[in-house]
């Protein structure tokens, strides 16, 4: 490692060192230099307003340099304008001119204990200095500075191992801090107050205990900031589930990101029954029921946006697993051509949603977008000139605009009973959650005969497979074919993460082998992820739809009967310019969207 380095972050020095490797134009440099002075005071004012209520031992005593500034003015890369010249970029930059390695933390890799019982809070903040990792007797530690030759002694001499040193951003290092210290400092908190050993069996047998330990409030301090830090945790990683599971010595918290679960931290079991009991709390569930599961909903804020979370409760073999659905507005309601449609079928599916009456189906398993493409769809047409009408359960976002009615069986409150009554209530609109039973899909049609368009949910593994799921149900032909306009059958795959994209070549022969035929001969110039931090070496980051629309045309309407056949409505479709889910799936592929992996997991052919 280079030493006799003075500054290392020397604005000059940076400034040259950007523009050598055309991530900032010369121009753009010497704006930034000429004005450094005065944006530096700006950002100092900031910053202190920001800490003023902080105490003196966890202030940050290192100061605001030219990368502040540079990642304040959210330019764009000279070299790739497509990607933003942010903090993590520049110290990516840096640690290539300094001959480090360059670490993007990820919490989902982080040990909790290693993180905050190697060196205290207020040393870890003060210098920004992050223990990631031990191994072989050599301490990892994650710096911003990594020239400051003192600290890195210090913290050799505090743990008694080897330190090497890595170089991370400085903002990503401060939220880690407060994160992860905050975190283990609740827990073990919550821990210390729960006292005593205990025995937890759960639900497989009574453990009597002579003199039981009382546990946790709800509403004690400690769970009350773990709780929170879970939900903002959650937010952060845009994880769509959160699992809080219950084992025989810990309580393991997962959460679903890009619909793959991560193992997020595994905390003492101690704490179990107090986090479960907070969450229970939020949800207004019933705190002394365990034995029964249960459903509940939480609203709370992440920045300047409502977040629901459904919560849902199951006694299990060592106590009560919840499971935390995240219902983010910003991913429920999208623009329409934002969900994955191609030109041409986002022109069809306006034509059908702009129909004054009829039924759309959306099909598809669970998890497969099916919520985002109906409230989207009723974002996309609510006006203050109709109204919209929503039969669900449970309620997945709450929405102002809409008139939502929870589905309560239990009190005789379900989807048929809710139907019949709805149409009393002026709809132009009616939006059900499900079509699961003849009930609903009579009163659905019924619904569609008297003059409203209709939006339904059915459980098929594609569009033509719809017509015989109603059939199954029982409803006659002849209603089929009187108020079906379309259906829409959607899967959802993984998009290559677009900061480690990377072109390849593969023959076309070699595709087909695995099962994939594109319709091309010779090599094929495709796309892939190489795998970084960004996405946590996944080469995957984010999620968008592969769709199947299929308009219920006046040829399809003939091919409904008692005794239709799939394989013929499939054959007119597909005549009639329906592009199946294998096709979207390929047409994203070669484009450069998806992976020829995720093509074959999500879709398949008919043969």
């Amino acid at each position: 490692m280079k030493t006799n380095v003075q500054d290392p972050f020397q604005p000059e020095r940076v400034c040259h060192m950007l523009v050598q490797n055309k991530m900032l134009a010369p121009a753009s440099a010497k704006e930034i230099l000429r004005k450094k002075e005065a944006l530096l005071e700006k950002l100092e004012k900031i910053r202190r307003k920001k800490y003023e209520n902080t105490p003196a031992a966890e202030l940050i005593s290192n100061p605001l340099t030219i990368i502040d500034v540079i990642a304040s003015l959210k330019l764009t890369r000279m070299d790739n304008p497509g990607l933003p010249l942010d903090e993590e970029t520049i110290f990516q930059a840096l640690a290539q001119e300094w001959h480090l390695p360059f670490y993007k933390i990820d919490p989902l890799k982080l040990d909790l204990n290693v993180v905050t019982t190697t060196i205290p809070r207020s040393f870890a903040m003060k210098h920004l200095v992050l223990p990631v990792d031990v191994k072989d007797g050599v301490l990892t530690v994650a710096m911003p500075d990594p020239f400051n030759l003192e600290v890195l002694d210090d913290v050799a001499m505090a743990s008694k191992l080897r330190v090497q040193v890595v170089v991370s951003p400085k903002s990503d290092i401060i939220k880690l801090i407060n994160e992860f210290f905050g975190f283990k400092r609740s827990i073990v908190a919550a821990q210390d107050q729960f006292g005593g050993p205990s025995v937890d069996l759960g639900n497989l047998e009574q453990y009597v205990r002579l003199r039981a330990a009382d546990e946790l409030p709800s509403n004690d301090q400690h769970i009350v900031n773990a709780v929170d830090h879970l939900f903002l945790y959650a937010f952060d990683q845009k994880a769509s589930d959160i699992h809080i599971e219950p084992k025989r010595d810990v309580c393991q918290v997962r959460m679903r990101i890009d619909g793959v679960l991560h193992t997020i931290y595994k905390l003492p079991k101690a704490v179990h029954s107090a986090i479960v009991s907070r969450l229970k709390n939020l949800a207004r569930m019933d705190m002394a029921e365990k034995r029964r599961p249960q459903d509940g909903r939480i609203k709370t804020d992440k920045g300047d946006v409502e977040v629901e979370i459904r919560v849902s409760t199951v006694p299990v073999a060592f106590g009560e697993k919840v499971v935390m659905r995240i219902m983010d507005p910003d991913i429920l309601f999208r623009d329409l051509p934002e969900l994955g449609f191609s030109a041409v079928d986002l022109e069809r599916y306006q034509n059908i949603i702009g129909m004054p009456h009829g039924i759309l189906l959306v099909c598809g398993p669970t998890g497969s977008g099916k919520s985002t493409t109906l409230y989207s769809t009723l974002h996309k047409i609510n006006s203050p000139g109709i109204n919209i009408t929503t039969v669900e359960e449970p309620i997945e976002m709450v929405h102002e605009s809409f008139n939502q009615i929870a589905v309560q069986s239990q009190i005789g409150i379900t989807f048929g009973s809710v139907l019949r009554n709805i149409l009393r209530q002026d709809p132009d609109v009616i939006m059900i959650g499900e079509m699961r039973d003849l009930e609903t899909a009579e009163n659905a049609i019924q619904a569609a005969l008297t003059g409203h368009l209709v939006l339904s949910t059915l459980h098929t593994n594609d569009a033509p497979s719809a017509i015989m799921r109603l059939l199954d149900l029982g409803l006659p032909h002849f209603l089929i074919q009187a108020t079906l306009v379309g259906i829409l059958a959607q899967r959802l795959v993984r998009k290559i993460c677009n900061y480690c994209k990377e072109p390849f070549e593969m023959a076309s022969d070699e595709l087909k082998s695995l099962g994939l035929d594109v319709g091309r001969g010779g090599m094929l110039k495709l796309f892939r992820g190489k795998g970084c931090e960004k996405c946590r070496g996944t080469g995957y980051l984010g999620r968008t739809c592969v769709l199947e629309l299929m308009q219920f045309s006046e040829a399809i309407r003939r091919l409904t009967t008692a005794s239709a056949d799939v394989a013929a409505i499939r054959h007119k479709a597909r005549e009639e310019g329906m592009q199946t889910l294998r096709e979207s799936a390929v047409e994203k592929f070669l484009q450069g969207h998806t992976t020829y992996q995720e093509v074959l997991r999500v879709t398949w052919e008919h043969f």
